[in-house]
């Protein structure tokens, strides 16, 4: 969901802020735990027909071209099967269907645009988009009749930090506040449940109560990511806190004092002969590369020097995979290039929520720029905070009572403006001349 949304900054093209909309939605509908966590997974296979023994790889989410036309009338149909490559015979591409579990049926992609679709059926663009919007409602109906796949009920902290994490991108790109509210529920249940009552660090994972397995670094570096994501989003500083909180956790139990770098798992742990680092970022990216980029946030958002240092030692620790095998590490790169660039903030002086402040923040949202942090002067808790670690934010406020912005390079902030065009602008220009 995050590469869509990052795809969506970039080029504005609506089918990847459709595609990370879809992500976000089935795993807000789909996998959320009722207490607010996130499941681990759905299985691929499901039955093919309640009450029946037989079943089938995506047998929940595949389509036959007969069904298609029976649920919306050959002209729809016609039209939707060109829009999402629907074949009579099926689509699974030659060589993908080993078991040939696929023959005859269609797994929907989205083959041609809006406006191609229009051209090749004569309509207007508006009338297609309708049309194909009501057909997927139909289809997502018919779908909900059939068996679900059996569900992975696990909560593992890990993997929620990245759904946190993606959930609060979304609540920014895509404007929707759904996204961060249930990015919010998620961080307060791992808050209230899977912290370790010990040493204030993380446990593993939930299912019927809390395991009894001590986080990992993943756990931690993952979470700390979600956490400092949700802030961004919704400005409570409380995520910020228990952010900073669990990177000292994390610093605590996992780092190398020798080389730099997180090791995966604790010191002395009884099952584990030996402790390794992650260094390559493969399905999920490594804890380390995450860590990386958690720690110049952190840096840029509490003015704290010693984690940029540990961020500069973590780089260094991958230095020579770095020069041998850049690919395989594309999380870390992107934390070398945010360490290479000048530290910029955006301060948004004014009251969360307020419509001269989401304004201003729209403006910043609109815009792919990987190398900003995003703060709020709310002249509250918030601003107090930050204020006791970088004292040039308590001078920040509103300009005559409305939203005030202030951009910052090196910590040197040019003139606050009130105006979003004026801060499109000055955003444009230092997005440029950071990539001088």
């Amino acid at each position: 969901a995050r590469v869509y949304l990052d795809a969506f900054q970039l080029t504005r093209d609506p089918l990847f802020a459709e595609t990370a909309r879809g992500i976000l939605d089935y795993v807000r509908r789909d996998l959320a735990d009722p207490a607010g966590g996130f499941c681990t997974a759905e299985d691929a296979d499901s039955l093919l027909e309640a009450g029946k023994p037989a079943h089938g790889e995506g047998a929940f989410y595949v389509w036959t071209a007969a069904e298609l036309e029976r649920l919306l009338g050959a002209p729809s149909a016609e039209m939707f099967g060109f829009q999402y490559g629907v074949k009579a015979k099926g689509n699974a591409p030659d060589g993908s269907d080993p078991h040939r579990e696929f023959g005859g049926k269609n797994i929907l992609v989205r083959a041609e645009s809006v406006e191609s679709t229009a051209k090749r059926f004569g309509l207007p663009v508006a009338e297609v988009a309708a049309k194909s919007a009501e057909a997927r409602r139909t289809l997502f109906q018919a779908r909900a009749q059939r068996p679900r796949p059996s569900r992975d009920d696990k909560v593992i902290t890990a993997w929620n930090g990245l759904m946190i994490s993606a959930l609060a991108r979304g609540s920014q790109v895509l404007d929707d506040p759904a996204y961060v509210e249930a990015a919010t529920r998620a961080a307060l249940f791992l808050k209230d449940n899977l912290r370790d009552p010990a040493d204030g660090g993380l446990l593993r994972g939930y299912r019927q109560g809390a395991g009894t397995v001590k986080g990992f670094a993943d756990d931690h570096a993952f979470l700390i990511q979600g956490l400092l994501d949700l802030y961004e989003a919704s400005f409570e500083i409380r995520w910020l806190r228990w952010a900073a909180e669990l990177q000292e956790r994390q610093d605590a139990l996992f780092w190398d004092d020798r080389d730099g770098g997180y090791f995966g798992t604790r010191a002395g742990e009884s099952t584990v002969l030996v402790r390794t680092k992650e260094e390559f970022d493969g399905a999920e990216p490594a804890p380390n590369s995450v860590s990386a980029l958690n720690l110049l946030r952190l840096a840029q958002m509490t003015g704290n020097p010693a984690w940029r240092e540990h961020a500069e030692k973590t780089l260094r620790s991958v230095s020579k995979v770095l020069r041998e095998a850049p690919s395989g590490l594309p999380q870390m790169l992107a934390a070398l290039e945010l360490q290479l660039a000048r530290p910029r903030q955006v301060v948004i002086a004014g009251k969360p929520g307020a419509a001269d402040t989401l304004a201003l923040l729209r403006v910043v949202h609109g815009r792919f720029q990987p190398d900003r942090i995003l703060l709020l002067a709310d002249g509250a808790d918030g601003q107090e905070f930050l204020a006791s670690r970088q004292e040039f934010i308590r001078s920040m406020k509103p300009i005559a009572g409305k939203a005030a912005a202030y951009v910052c390079e090196n910590f040197v902030c040019q003139m606050p403006t009130d105006d979003p065009a004026v801060l499109d602008r000055i955003l444009s220009g230092s997005a440029a001349s950071s990539r001088k």
